[in-house]
């Protein structure tokens, strides 16, 4: 996992470079911002979970919240830090596996993430730790979707196969071409929650973490995602889980 992440470094960086030179810099940052809570940015805490190439933390700390960053992988931060520029030095940066966080209990007001969970070892521990860093009253952002189903599932499957189709005729870049397909599709294959139909999952593991309400946004990509992003993408929409510890 290690490895591949590491490989995909520069690459993934480009993806998130082309977001914060377009309109989706704007759109994620409203976004997130409306679902943080009322508390002032700079009185706010947040801890942004498999930054990757830095995409929240920078749009986060740009906005004026007291930003950590963590990832799993030292390539990653490093590109993070280069995309952050002059933000790089507003923003903690850590390397860190996002499944056992050395932070106390109760430190940050808000937690964020995307397209991280699904291709956790334990994605339940996971949330267990994330829940645990936050104070009471803080929430839990959790971008995701059910992604590389289509191996499982053969109506998943046609769906896929659609979406290639409709992104080649259409001109379109494919985005799982860009990367390394047997080398993601042998990490998914290991996995467990490329198996598991989400966010129901999600509900009901949150819902037994001491949280005061937990539910999902099944179709928070409409409002974030890029015309690109939904030709690509359509068959595996992706949803906002939302808990308040």
């Amino acid at each position: 996992m290690e490895e591949y992440w590491t490989g995909r470094a520069e690459g993934y960086s480009q993806v998130n470079q082309g977001e914060l030179a377009t309109e989706q810099r704007r759109k994620w940052r409203e976004h997130l911002i409306a679902h943080l809570g009322g508390k002032k940015p700079e009185e706010t805490k947040v801890l942004d979970i498999g930054t990757g190439p830095g995409f929240f933390a920078i749009i986060l700390a740009e906005a004026g919240y007291q930003v950590t960053a963590v990832d799993y992988t030292e390539e990653m931060l490093k590109e993070a830090k280069k995309n952050a520029g002059n933000l790089a030095g507003k923003i903690c940066w850590k390397q860190m596996n996002a499944q056992e966080l050395s932070f106390e209990d109760h430190t940050f007001d808000a937690v964020v993430s995307r397209n991280l969970t699904w291709n956790l070892e334990n994605p339940e521990k996971a949330y267990g730790e994330w829940v645990r860093v936050l104070k009471k009253g803080g929430v839990l952002l959790n971008y995701d979707a059910n992604w590389y189903h289509h191996l499982f599932d053969e109506e998943k499957r046609r769906e896929y196969e659609n979406d290639r189709a409709r992104v080649e005729e259409l001109q379109l870049s494919d985005h799982y071409i860009c990367t390394d397909i047997d080398a993601m599709e042998e990490i998914a294959k290991e996995v467990p929650l490329s198996r598991i139909a989400r966010p129901a999952w999600d509900r009901e593991v949150l819902g037994k973490l001491c949280v005061k309400q937990v539910k999902a946004e099944e179709e928070a990509w409409k409002e974030v995602w890029s015309e690109e992003e939904m030709a690509n993408y359509y068959s595996t929409p992706m949803f906002l889980i939302i808990a308040e510890k």
